[in-house]
């Protein structure tokens, strides 16, 4: 194989991880936001998340869900993305329709992120930040995993699969209730994989607690 058609095979691969990891994101958000509005009980709230409403002039605004985590880490949920910071490493925000983590050397959010302009100066991680921002990323993963395996747990997997029963439209990506945190593992192997090789493992262990 030339290099020319390496180059080409390895940039589709990109985009098809890519555009996976956009649909599991997004159907996880879904998620998210019909466990808020779960008849017996808001689960982000029953979990330990903070909600702040927004202020009289964000009132169009949805509230902001925010959870501290052991060893300075913090998770902060939003429809379009997610927010997920480390005081030894610094923050990840990852766009909702765009797998693409961006880079902050702030661990934790001045003011809630209202919209995408109320975040910090993101960036793309450098070869100076790559390493921090793979940790992050893959530790958010881990936590995600973690939750749905909560959810099933607590729950049961009847309940994850009625939250789905309006996401599968037959033109969404759809992964089924039972695989959700099973993608979410490979997902984390496949992003250590393409990103960070050779660099640790996430240090992040399943919390049961606080998934």
């Amino acid at each position: 194989m030339t290099a020319p058609t390496q180059a080409v095979d390895q940039q589709r691969a990109r985009g098809d991880l890519n555009k996976h990891a956009v649909g599991l994101f997004s159907q996880q958000i879904w998620c998210w936001g019909r466990d808020i509005l779960r008849p017996e009980g808001n689960w982000l709230i029953e979990i330990g998340f903070d909600r702040i409403e927004p202020p009289e002039d964000r009132k169009e605004c949805s509230s902001v869900y925010s959870l501290e985590l052991p060893q300075g880490r913090c998770i902060v949920l939003r429809g379009f993305g997610v927010f997920y910071g480390d005081l030894y490493h610094g923050g990840v925000f990852i766009p909702r329709y765009d797998f693409r983590p961006k880079y902050t050397p702030q661990a934790t959010l001045e003011s809630p992120p209202w919209s995408d302009a109320d975040l910090p100066s993101l960036n793309p991680p450098t070869d100076s930040t790559q390493a921090s921002c793979v940790i992050l990323t893959s530790d958010l993963i881990e936590w995600i995993r973690a939750y749905e395996m909560n959810i099933v747990e607590m729950l049961g997997a009847d309940y994850r699969r009625a939250t789905l029963l309006d996401w599968e439209n037959g033109k969404r990506l759809t992964v089924p209730a039972e695989e959700m945190a099973s993608a979410w593992q490979q997902l984390g192997v496949s992003v250590a994989e393409e990103f960070g090789a050779g660099m640790q493992p996430s240090r992040m262990k399943t919390d049961r607690t606080h998934a």
